[in-house]
């Protein structure tokens, strides 16, 4: 089993700095860890630069959720958005999130008042109503998420439907709209807006931090997966799950990774998130990493992972 290590994909001690990785090899040592970090990333970069992503057949629908919080759910909603944006695709991401933490990061508008997709579970409104495009990069859209959506779920709970109607008006839209990714950003809970998000999903995407706790709560996430799939959306199914904030100067990050590769060895993606000073620093200025700091490891990682997921396709 592939054990990661310093060099590993989205491995820590990332380059912060404008350091051009082509640099005269007079006085160079190459055998130096930052060396071989300076070279490790400019092969990363040279592949991405190469690669060509393909594009789904039909349009796939992310759930990215987990229910304990600070994992890097709306982090890896919104890299991963941007990534696949880069690539080409045309994606749609929705800020099922009260704190509209995926809105802020993508430069979209979601001050009170603001048509968001509270009035789309709550007010029946359609989704082209409140649709926004980030300025991020082309074919980026956004469903913004304002504070009017912290009272929804009690809302809901006397809605015919309560927990389709994202899902109906999702595929109302996509009838419509040519989408080639959907990523729902949840809130940390197992509420009805979740709920929702997994109705409305075929797959789910689950973020789990690389430290202690890790997997404390997965089993009952998955439960609940599971009593969806059965009774709401028997299409439903976890195809994805992202190791993220690693650290590996730390045996207990490489140890939790081993872990959790060994309980989902078909699901786990081979890129790994390192923690990253430059993922935190990019939603203060309204953007991506992917946009802040394109030649970043962070960045770097989060292009990796979109390429895997755009290349393992549609799970059977």
């Amino acid at each position: 089993m592939k054990q990661p290590h310093q060099n590993d994909r989205g491995g820590v001690g990332e380059i912060d700095n404008d350091m051009d990785p082509e640099v005269s090899d007079a006085g160079f040592d190459g055998t130096t860890p930052l060396a071989q970090e300076i070279q490790d990333l400019a092969r990363r970069r040279q592949v991405i630069a190469a690669t060509t992503l393909p594009l789904p057949s039909r349009t796939r629908i992310f759930t990215i959720s987990n229910q304990k919080g600070g994992v890097g759910k709306t982090t890896t909603v919104v890299n991963l958005s941007a990534a696949l944006a880069k690539s080409g695709a045309r994606v749609l991401v929705i800020d099922l999130d009260p704190q509209g933490n995926a809105s802020t990061a993508l430069s979209v508008e979601h001050r009170e008042g603001t048509p968001s997709v509270y009035d789309v579970v709550v007010n029946d409104r359609e989704l082209e109503d409140v649709i926004q495009k980030s300025p991020e990069f082309d074919g980026l859209f956004v469903i913004p998420a304002t504070i009017d959506l912290a009272g929804a779920e009690i809302e809901l709970v006397s809605m015919v439907a309560r927990e389709q109607r994202l899902s109906r008006a999702l595929d109302r839209f996509l009838e419509e709209y040519d989408i080639d990714y959907v990523l729902i950003d949840c809130p940390p809970s197992l509420g009805l807006l979740t709920i929702n998000a997994f109705v409305a999903a075929s797959e789910v995407l689950i973020p789990i931090q690389c430290e202690y706790y890790a997997l404390e709560g997965l089993s009952q996430l998955l439960k609940n997966i599971q009593l969806i799939e059965r009774h709401l959306n028997p299409k439903l199914r976890v195809s994805t799950i992202l190791l993220t904030m690693y650290d590996s100067r730390t045996n207990l990050a490489h140890q939790v990774a081993a872990d959790v590769r060994e309980h989902f060895p078909n699901e786990v993606l081979d890129t790994i998130i390192p923690r990253s000073v430059r993922i935190s620093e990019a939603p203060s200025y309204g953007q991506s990493v992917i946009s802040y700091d394109t030649n970043s490891s962070g960045s770097l990682s989060y292009m990796e992972a979109a390429a895997e997921i755009a290349r393992r396709g549609v799970p059977r």
